[in-house]
């Protein structure tokens, strides 16, 4: 079990020292350059015309080692699919903004549907070719379940397409998304690695895969993973979560993501009614960074604080 947690977070890692000089250079190289929205803080200025896309380097890394591990590992393989199918929109909407200078990307509408496409299409997956089931795992009660029946794919639905937006919506500060969620996978791993569930590879795979991206995205970062990597990130966190029973677990590990997506709710919402701001800038670490912490603190304490609600998720474990 060794050989399956712990090759591939060095393989990954390796295969991102390896991508990461060749793929950046070619990302600046054709001018896939971040655009920065001007009504934001303003230290972020001098990001702008950083490359983008770098969530090709996470895949890469991701889909390359898999490979080795597929053969003995099928259990893998729909969550390494997930991943690419969200990661593909993802670079769509990238493509979109950066090439052909929508700074919008899809529209709102055309996202959704693509996301619930490859929603649906995992769950027929799930549901026909897995016998999981739909009974999940009630956090804190020492292994009791609840059958959700019929209503698990509203759940599925619901807690897939909330996640992938709400990693996107965190994907906002050099480091911040990556960090968080190389916590969050190695949740899923030390878990997998417990229950035997075949999904360790690839867990453990994301997280060297993470890490590796980091030492190229950490602040002052080279590049940013723009939505390929960001919705790719949060459908491998949602499917882990689903494929391990453990959906219910997803608003205590991924704390900083329902954080992230409530707060730019709060604030529409509250704008929508008084005409005022609730946040000085939403998502919430934009306000942070407006109240005068530095972006470094802000990615600090937000892992800080997914590290601690893993824990609190690893004592909620059946």
């Amino acid at each position: 079990m060794e050989y399956a947690a712990i090759y591939p977070v060095l393989i990954a890692f390796l295969f991102n020292l390896l991508l990461g000089p060749l793929v950046i250079p070619f990302l600046a190289k054709l001018k896939l350059g971040q655009y920065v929205r001007d009504d934001g803080p303003q230290s972020h200025l001098k990001k702008a015309g950083t490359p983008t896309m770098g969530g090709v380097i996470i895949l890469g890394s991701l889909v390359l080692t898999s490979l080795f591990f597929i053969p003995s590992y099928p259990a893998i393989i729909p969550i390494l699919l997930l991943t690419l199918g969200f990661g593909i929109i993802g670079f769509i909407d990238d493509y979109i903004k950066v090439v052909m200078k929508r700074s919008l990307g899809l529209k709102p509408y055309q996202k959704i549907i693509a996301q619930v496409l490859v929603t649906l299409v995992f769950g027929y997956y799930f549901l026909q070719y897995t016998n999981i089931g739909t009974e999940v795992f009630i956090p804190f009660t020492k292994g009791k379940t609840i059958d959700l029946g019929i209503t698990f794919i509203p759940l599925l639905l619901f807690g897939m397409i909330g996640t992938v937006n709400s990693v996107n919506l965190t994907d906002g500060l050099d480091g911040l998304a990556a960090s968080v969620t190389v916590l969050v996978a190695t949740f899923f791993a030390v878990v997998s690695w417990g229950e035997n569930s075949g999904l360790l590879p690839i867990t453990s795979a994301a997280v060297g895969s993470l890490l590796g991206f980091l030492l190229f995205n950490a602040h002052p970062a080279r590049v940013f993973m723009g939505d390929t990597g960001s919705l790719a990130l949060g459908g491998f966190v949602a499917g882990v979560a689903f494929m391990l029973k453990m959906p219910l677990f997803l608003p205590i590990v991924g704390f900083i993501y329902v954080m992230e997506s409530i707060s730019v709710i709060i604030q529409v919402l509250y704008f929508k009614k008084t005409k005022k701001r609730f946040f000085k800038m939403a998502p919430i670490h934009h306000h942070f960074e407006l109240s005068g912490w530095k972006e470094t603190k802000v990615v600090a304490v937000f892992c800080i604080l997914t590290a601690i609600f893993c824990l609190i998720g690893l004592l909620g474990l059946p």
